[in-house]
């Protein structure tokens, strides 16, 4: 009589493992109770914001090597159209503020000024956009999370108070895993947003200062005699 002998691969065993831990926290998750939801779709923004942002700001902060170069040989030759059309190619902060400036060519330099700071404004505020709404996140998920506890705690109070007799843990063991687990969920989102938001704030803030820069070089050039 032969005996069937079954074999199993490496990989379908990590396969197996990887399915095992899904399920596990995937009912660690369901144990935390309804608190968990609002922190999942916390969770779920705050990924979709860093995500959008981190590209948006990527994109603004991409100046060409030479850019300016290009803008002040340009406008030294008197060639305003040349230097328009390359402000017009390009889609960022910087190239659409001196586009601005050199569309205000021949009107007093304070005026250029305005018109400059005034589309740095909104390149800036469109920078910004939504950052406030991770800072937000940052501060909720955690109170949720122990929101979650309080009411964990509570369940797990209640709990005993109508057990006659002795307690056993097994009936403390599911207000406990809410308590424990919102508190957990809360805190790891709102760490994860706080720390997104502060790289973030600091990614914008050296697109604004190269901003800022970029508009005081084309300013000078502008007042150099000619």
């Amino acid at each position: 009589m032969e005996i069937l002998q079954i074999t199993t691969s490496p990989a379908d065993t990590l396969t197996v493992a990887a399915g095992q831990d899904s399920m596990a926290l995937i009912s660690l998750i369901i144990q935390g109770g309804y608190m968990m939801i609002p922190i999942f779709i916390l969770s779920i923004v705050a990924v979709y914001v860093y995500v959008e942002r981190i590209r948006t700001i990527g994109r603004a902060a991409k100046t060409p090597i030479g850019f300016m170069d290009n803008i002040k040989k340009l406008v030294s030759d008197g060639d305003l159209s040349g230097a328009k059309l390359i402000c017009t190619q390009m889609e960022t902060p910087i190239a659409k503020m001196i586009g601005k400036g050199l569309s205000r060519i021949g009107s007093p330099l304070k005026n250029i000024e305005v018109s400059i700071e005034n589309a740095g404004r909104i390149e800036i505020y469109q920078l910004e956009k939504n950052l406030s709404l991770l800072a937000t996140i940052s501060g909720a998920a955690p109170m949720i999370g122990f929101l979650g506890t309080v009411t964990g705690m509570i369940r797990a109070f209640m709990s005993i108070a109508q057990e006659e007799g002795a307690v056993s843990p097994k009936l403390l063991s599911a207000g406990i895993y809410e308590a424990m687990l919102t508190t957990a969920a809360g805190l790891f989102v709102g760490i994860v947003a706080y720390l997104g938001y502060n790289y973030l704030v600091t990614r914008v803030q050296k697109v604004v200062h190269n901003m800022e820069y970029t508009s005081i070089d084309f300013i000078d050039l502008l007042q150099e005699p000619r």
